[in-house]
Parts: structure tokens; C-alpha cells; sequence
């Protein structure tokens, strides 16, 4: 009994095996196909299928990025310097040039501020500018020009340089001007080893306040205007600011 549940069961799978496979499809035993030919014959073009690269206009965040507007037309009112080539040629405006003079005392810069008062507001200005006091090895005062004369003459003969000491210290004799007092004590210790015994330290000018003149814009319509200023500069002239 087991020996034909067997055959049977063996027969069975043959058979299914056979029936699936279509092997007996000319006795009309086969299982339904399950193509679609009509969605073969519902295809455009099959042919010109393409598969293409990922669109690089994507940013990294898979957004895609939108394509520049194009440049909308120029309205009537829009004007352009091809329109209005005079506008488009107009030359820069002259920035001008940056001038001083000085140093100046308090009495010559009281005399300029009067003398640019007709300049333009904000076109002129007076900076302060310390004048440094001035230190003189000084030999002197003598009693008369002959003994001025003869003094001078020593000097040349032991080849120190010397000129006159002028202004409150005549008659008197300048063995060399310093900024500093230690510097011209220095040199007086310098001419002594020269046979100079009569010479000594004086102050010929002390600290002052002082003043620089400023124009920093001056430009062809102001330059005129300058020759107001040309009698209160006591002879100082005018030069590029460094």
C-alpha cells in the first residue's frame, strides 16, 4: 500500500512538472501565460530611451537650484551712458592738494588768522607745533667791535667754527647752536681741549608755543585766494604736507 502512495506521489510531481513547463500544451494542457502584448504594442519609440546622469543643477541638499530670470527689457525711462554720453564723460571732481607753512610764533599766527579770514570756513587751519627751545655755546658780550675782531681771529687760528651770536647777544660770538643743553655743554667741554677758556652755556631761545599753517584741499577755485595770505607768512612759503 505504502509502494503506491509512492508511485502515485512521484507520478503526481512528473506530471505537474511536465503540465508547467508546457510540455503539454498539444493536449491542451498548459498554464495560462501571463504576458502582456498589448503593452508591447502600446510603446512610442522604445528606441530612443535614454538613461541619464544625476541633474547637476541640484544642490546638495537634492533641492533643485531655479534658473536665472532672464534680464527684463529696459523700460523707456531707463537711461544709460550710451544714452547720455556727456554724463558718462563727466570728469571727476578736483580733490585738490594738501599744503603747510610754519613754523610760526604767536604773533605771525595772530596775523594769519586775520589774513585768512576771508578763506572759506573748514579750507584753512592753524596746528600747534611746539617750538623746542635752542641752547648756544656763546662767547661774549665784548665791549667794542675791535675786540670782537680779535677774538675771531683766535678762533680761526685754532680752527673752531663760529658765527655771530645776533639778536639780544651781541656782541658776541656763537660757537655752535643745540637743541638741548646737555648737547651744547658737550661741546663746550669739547672746545676746551682746543685752548677755548672764556666760552659758555647760554639759553638763546626757550620752549614756545608754535603753529603750522594747514590747507588741506587746495583746489584750482581756492588757489587764487591765497595771495591774502602771502604778506602774514613772514616769508615762509608754501609746500606739500608730508
Amino acid at each position: 500500500m505504502l509502494r503506491l502512495a509512492v508511485i502515485v506521489l512521484l507520478l503526481a510531481n512528473a506530471g505537474y512538472f511536465a503540465w508547467s513547463q508546457g510540455h503539454l500544451r498539444p493536449w491542451g494542457w498548459a498554464p495560462q501565460e501571463q504576458a502582456e502584448p498589448q503593452r508591447m504594442n502600446q510603446q512610442i519609440r522604445p528606441e530612443t530611451l535614454q538613461i541619464l546622469k544625476v541633474n547637476a543643477s541640484k544642490t546638495s541638499s537634492g533641492a533643485p537650484v531655479p534658473a536665472p530670470a532672464a534680464p527684463s527689457a529696459p523700460t523707456a525711462s531707463t537711461t544709460t551712458a550710451a544714452d547720455n554720453p556727456a554724463s558718462a564723460a563727466a570728469p571727476a571732481a578736483d580733490p585738490g592738494e594738501c599744503l603747510q607753512a610754519g613754523v610760526f610764533d604767536e604773533r605771525q599766527a595772530e596775523a594769519l588768522r586775520t589774513a585768512a579770514a576771508t578763506l572759506p570756513q573748514g579750507s584753512w587751519a592753524l596746528e600747534p607745533t611746539p617750538i623746542a627751545g635752542r641752547w648756544m655755546v656763546y662767547m661774549g658780550r665784548f665791549e667794542d667791535q675791535e675786540t670782537l675782531d680779535r677774538k675771531r681771529a683766535e678762533l680761526r687760528a685754532r680752527k673752531v667754527d663760529h658765527d655771530r651770536a645776533g639778536g639780544t647777544l651781541e656782541l658776541g660770538l656763537s660757537l655752535g647752536r643745540f637743541t638741548t643743553k646737555e648737547a651744547a655743554e658737550r661741546e663746550l667741554a669739547n672746545l676746551g681741549t682746543k685752548g677755548v677758556r672764556t666760552a659758555r652755556v647760554v639759553q638763546e631761545r626757550p620752549d614756545a608755543p608754535g603753529f603750522t599753517l594747514r590747507l588741506p584741499a587746495v583746489n584750482d577755485a581756492l588757489r587764487p585766494q591765497l595771495d591774502a595770505l602771502r604778506s602774514a607768512m613772514a616769508g615762509k612759503t608754501l609746500r606739500t604736507c608730508g
